[in-house]
């Protein structure tokens, strides 16, 4: 009873950790950008670049190309993903952009470089962005009879949507700017304008007592719940009060509740992008220019929201709250799942079992991608360790590929977009070429050459 009151725990730790560090100024905003694409954007401009007919040599580049752009982790990608895809975009260079986002974004590469090298972030990129378009193709090809039957209901969905009003274009911007915003590294969004602190005495008390009901240990990539975060889960919890009550009816009309839902999710990125720190006697605030840069995207968001027709703005908002219906109660079942069965699993066994490079020691790497995962500014770190205790470049690179696309959360996030079989497919896709990937880069660093890393770009063009 003891154990199992443990991983309960951890369970719950991990999940208000998640919660408290990563959801709100990634996915709250991914929620908007993917209602804006599914209700304001016409189905045309989807598929001339993405769409299931137009040609290959144009979707699947601009699948890869769009996602490299989105310095987003797996869970953010997701609602992304179902707003292209619900909006016209064919599955396989959906696909593409849900499997390249997260593990070959620039700001995935970037830290993957300054890690653990130069070299092994090129081999991270061209690997990823090699079998991500094999990943898509071989999608396309399982399930182009499902693909065709989506995109005739998509035609009926939105035929009635002829052109992207100016309005609706400066909506979309508007959020992705409040994503940008939010999750961009860069020192002038860190930089400090303004500080002071409020004489709360009860606060260093409360960051200790956060401490001991959910500890952590920081060289295994966990992490805590601050006094910030445990704010911010609480402000989480009213929007989602608030939502039910004000979006689940919109299309009657926006009431009180749509408003108090809305200004408390702008409040709550306001909160995140600020800093505040639990000091002797009280609280210290900091305000960033992160939290000025959210806030400008904001009021931006509000101006454009204005000039939107009543049909359009209800469209926008439905569409957002159905996608946070349709997904975020399987991210926080994910989570929570992870949590539980990360304290049974001992690094030292990965290590152990992948410290060569073997297609067996590769699939253990895939597989602690699914029970172990971390964003993309934990995992790197983590992945510098496991190589620091002797575990083969190649599995590493299996892993650091599968493991923004595995976790338990993503793939049941990704089952309630595509369905059971699809994902099925996916998931097996992705593990069969993660193992590959791993693979081919541990035989050249073994020595093996460029030639089985050559043969691995003719693989698209198989499928």
């Amino acid at each position: 009873m003891d154990t199992l009151l443990q991983l309960l725990r951890a369970g719950a730790g991990n999940l208000a950790a998640y919660l408290a560090a990563h959801v709100l100024l990634c996915l709250l905003p991914a929620f908007f950008i993917a209602g804006a694409m599914t209700a304001l954007i016409p189905k045309a401009a989807v598929t001339r670049w993405l769409g299931r007919d137009a040609p290959r040599r144009v979707s699947y580049p601009a699948a890869a190309a769009g996602g490299s752009l989105l310095a987003v982790c797996s869970c953010t990608i997701v609602p992304l993903f179902a707003g292209i895809h619900r909006k016209g975009a064919g599955l396989g260079p959906a696909v593409t952009f849900l499997f390249f986002a997260p593990a070959g974004n620039v700001l995935a590469l970037a830290y993957t470089g300054s890690i653990l090298g130069a070299e092994f972030a090129l081999a991270r990129l061209l690997l990823c962005l090699v079998f991500g378009i094999g990943i898509g193709l071989a999608m396309a090809r399982l399930f182009w009879r499902e693909d065709a039957a989506r995109d005739a209901e998509t035609d009926a969905l939105f035929a009635d949507r002829a052109r992207l009003e100016p309005a609706a274009l400066g909506l979309l911007l508007s959020c992705v700017a409040v994503l940008v915003a939010g999750t961009l590294k860069v020192d002038l969004l860190a930089a400090p304008l303004a500080s002071g602190a409020w004489a709360l005495d009860w606060a260093p008390a409360w960051q200790a007592t956060l401490h001991a009901w959910v500890p952590f240990d920081a060289a295994r990539g966990e992490e805590g719940v601050s006094l910030q975060g445990s704010l911010l889960i609480v402000l989480l919890l009213a929007i989602g009060v608030a939502a039910w009550r004000g979006l689940e009816t919109i299309f009657e009309g926006p009431g009180r509740w749509t408003w108090i839902a809305l200004a408390l999710a702008a409040a709550t990125l306001l909160v995140a992008a600020m800093r505040l720190e639990p000091v002797a006697g009280g609280l210290q605030w900091v305000l960033t220019g992160r939290a000025v840069a959210v806030a400008a995207a904001l009021a931006a968001v509000l101006a454009f929201a204005r000039r939107l027709d009543a049909d359009a703005l209800q469209s926008w908002l439905w569409e957002s709250w159905r996608f946070v219906r349709q997904i975020f109660l399987l991210l926080v079942a994910g989570v929570f799942l992870v949590g539980v069965l990360r304290p049974l699993i001992d690094p030292a066994w990965i290590q152990g079992l992948a410290g060569q490079n073997s297609l067996g020691a590769n699939a253990v790497a895939v597989l602690f991608g699914v029970f172990m995962y971390f964003p993309t500014l934990v995992e790197v770190p983590v992945a510098r360790l496991f190589l620091d205790l002797g575990m083969h470049p190649g599995p590493l690179l299996a892993y650091l590929m599968a493991d923004p696309e595995l976790s338990l959360q993503s793939m049941l996030m990704v089952a309630s977009v595509i369905g059971r079989r699809q994902t099925a497919a996916y998931v097996a896709l992705v593990a069969l070429f993660s193992m590959l990937a791993g693979w081919l880069y541990g035989a050249w660093v073994d020595g093996g050459g460029l030639a089985m890393l050559a043969s691995a770009a003719a693989l698209p063009a198989m499928r």
